[in-house]
């Protein structure tokens, strides 16, 4: 598990994350996914979900993103992120 430090103007984004997740961040895909979204679903989801080995769904609907849905994957600490992705088969 690692620190992900990213600062922007005067704010600094601080979360703990997986080794997997720093692997996934490097395709092109997933790379334009903003740290300040992924925190944003973590503290204000439209909705969560539990799974069976206890990590944890998370989603909400990005403006920014083009109100794409960004569905965040948290180990069972509700802290870790372990993965995020925009969701295309989401359905509420």
């Amino acid at each position: 598990m690692r620190w992900l430090r990213k600062g922007g103007i005067g704010r600094l984004i601080k979360m703990k994350v997986t080794e997997y997740f720093l692997a996934t961040r490097q395709r092109r895909d997933r790379a334009a996914i903003q740290e300040a979204w992924i925190r944003r679903v973590m503290e204000m989801p439209e909705e969560e979900e539990r799974q069976a080995d206890d990590r944890i769904r998370r989603w909400a609907r990005v403006e920014e993103a083009d109100g794409k849905v960004l569905r965040v994957v948290l180990l069972e600490d509700g802290e870790t992120v372990h993965n995020a992705f925009f969701d295309r088969g989401y359905k509420p």
